[in-house]
């Protein structure tokens, strides 16, 4: 069977909701983080290296100018999510802000705005100013970047926040009526499967509307990648990450989106595991496995039927 029959994608639920296919269009607003420039720490994440996942270059161009670029690379969407990914994208005052996204839903064929940010960098303004698109009509994701549900990881990544931190922030936009997606990270150091079924459910527990998952990059330029090459730094492995993964989707309930199952980076920046060159091969596996054991859900006893 095909991913979307057996894991409620973010593809197949915005194609359901908008009777089309529905296209994320990434954006860089050239925010900074908290954990670079100094206000919470400099360096980062242990794991980070944007450049990886971002255009740097987008920056020098306007919101305008990256939506009209991305929306030509695009030749099976009419209609599209403005995506704020690179670094802290609510990481600014509230005017500015308002500037960058107002500017993204003021484009043709705008359905929504897609905020990826730091659990700690969401104060109640911005909320406030998330929740008033959500009323306009339009659809709103704020992606909060947990990684891991545990403190202990945390700490030692260097990641700047608690659990706690994101568990109010999530709660308090959804009240708002605005979705918030999680992100996380599988094959941080020193967790196995077991933590990674205690994070799964600490976030559903918490309550969220969509997840992302992400299998654990060594990339250059990062703190990880020098512990790596030390040998400090384990990878994960193809075969844990799909037992992971599999693992985690079928602990999440059905009507929970999942924007993402694996992701991928190309060398030189990627320097293991090498099989992240290539998203597909998780996701084929994933797919495999969750056809023979059971789809999103069915460990809850609630499993997805595709649609």
């Amino acid at each position: 069977m095909e991913l979307h029959q057996l894991v409620n994608t973010l593809g197949q639920d915005l194609k359901h909701r908008y009777g089309e296919r529905v296209h994320k269009l990434t954006l860089h607003g050239g925010f900074s983080c908290p954990n670079r420039d100094g206000t919470l720490g400099r360096g980062g994440c242990t794991f980070c290296n944007v450049a990886s996942f971002a255009d740097e270059k987008a920056q020098h161009a306007s919101v305008s100018q990256q939506l009209s670029q991305r929306a030509k690379e695009v030749d099976r969407a009419r209609r599209y999510l403005a995506y704020f990914q690179a670094y802290t994208s609510t990481y600014d005052e509230v005017a500015r802000l308002k500037v960058f996204y107002e500017q993204a839903l003021a484009q043709e064929h705008m359905v929504g705005l897609c905020v990826g940010t730091r659990p700690d960098c969401v104060p109640h303004a911005v909320l406030d100013l998330l929740a008033d698109y959500y009323q306009q009509g339009f659809e709103v994701w704020l992606e909060l970047g947990l990684q891991t549900g545990h403190d202990k990881t945390l700490k030692r990544i260097n990641r700047g926040h608690n659990v706690a931190v994101y568990q109010q922030v999530a709660t308090k936009a959804r009240a708002l009526g605005i979705k918030v997606c999680t992100h996380l990270i599988v094959g941080l150091p020193g967790e196995e499967i077991t933590a990674h079924q205690q994070t799964i459910d600490t976030v559903v527990n918490t309550g969220t509307d969509g997840i992302k998952l992400h299998p654990l990059h060594i990339v250059e330029g990062s703190t990880m990648a020098k512990a790596w090459r030390a040998g400090r730094q384990r990878e994960i492995s193809f075969d844990d990450y799909i037992a992971s993964a599999s693992m985690m989707i079928q602990r999440t309930p059905p009507e929970v989106v999942y924007h993402r199952v694996s992701a991928s980076a190309r060398p030189p920046t990627l320097l293991a595991p090498a099989w992240c060159e290539n998203r597909w091969l998780a996701m084929t596996a994933i797919a495999e496995t969750l056809t023979q054991t059971g789809a999103q859900g069915a460990a809850l006893g609630h499993p997805f039927v595709g649609r």
